[in-house]
Order: C-alpha cells, then sequence, then structure tokens
C-alpha cells in the first residue's frame, strides 16, 4: 500500500534531491527551459509552483522564503524580476512538460520542462503580429489609357 507516499524520492537521499532540485529550479529560471527525465521534471514542478506563486508579490518576507529554497542570489533576483511580472495574471500552471521520447543509453523518459509564458510558439498574440489574409485577386491599377493628343496647332 502507499499511504501517504506522496513524494518522489527519486532514488536520492533528503538533502541530495533537495539540492538538485534547487540546483534544477534555478536552471529553469535563468534558462527559461531545461531537458531531464519526466520524474525530475514532475518533481520540480511541485517544487518550483509554488515559489513562482510566491514571488508575484515583491515582499522581503517572500523574497527570503524563496531564497531559503532555492539558495542562489541570482535566481531569485530573475525570478523576482522578470519571471514574475510576465504571470502576475496567471493563477497557476507555470511550467509545461513536453516529452521528448527515451535516452539512448539506459532508455529513461526524457522531458523538457519550461516556463509557459516564455515559449513564443505556445503563446501567440503577445508578441508575433498576425497577418491580414486578403481575399480574392489584387487588383492591379489597370494602366490608364491615354487620351489622343489634340494639336491645337493643326
Amino acid at each position: 500500500m502507499r499511504h501517504g507516499k506522496k513524494i518522489n524520492h527519486l532514488g536520492r537521499k533528503t538533502a541530495h534531491r533537495s539540492a538538485m532540485l534547487a540546483n534544477m529550479a534555478s536552471s529553469i529560471i535563468e534558462h527559461k527551459r531545461i531537458n531531464t527525465t519526466l520524474a525530475k521534471a514532475k518533481a520540480v514542478k511541485q517544487f518550483l509552483e509554488p515559489l513562482v506563486t510566491k514571488s508575484k508579490v515583491d515582499s522581503t518576507h517572500n523574497r527570503r522564503l524563496v531564497f531559503s529554497k532555492l539558495r542562489q542570489k541570482e535566481a531569485v533576483t530573475e525570478l523576482f524580476r522578470t519571471v514574475a511580472p510576465k504571470v502576475g495574471d496567471r493563477p497557476g500552471g507555470y511550467t509545461r512538460i513536453i516529452k521528448l521520447g527515451n535516452r539512448l543509453g539506459d532508455n529513461a523518459e526524457m522531458a523538457m520542462i519550461e516556463l509557459v509564458d516564455f515559449n513564443e510558439i505556445y503563446t501567440p498574440g503577445k508578441s508575433v503580429a498576425k497577418k491580414t489574409t486578403r481575399r480574392g485577386r489584387s487588383k492591379k491599377a489597370a494602366p490608364a489609357v491615354e487620351a489622343p493628343a489634340t494639336n491645337e496647332e493643326e
């Protein structure tokens, strides 16, 4: 039975797992997407989403709470300066996991985890201007037929 077993231990001790998740979350904040195994992507999603929620309210208390989890000053600064304003109106679901197939060496399931609002392909309308479509033939201006010149000298 699996009563009360909510966390995936990922084959690591607690200190190693928390350090790994903090490093992966910092890498996601810095690079906006990373490739990893599916199990680690799901684990880091649970780790990162509450931190992004805390970053929506920029206060000293929230910065200290996030820093206690991430342990990297640059990642905390990036999270509060660039990530939080972009996700300010989103009510959760800040990351997306895309399965990539199996790894060549050990056949592990690979996935890409990314911040949703920083992918221009999946978020149209924010940075891509839509082109207007033209229906029918374009009507070119017909060449003006010149009227015969009248010579007044005749």
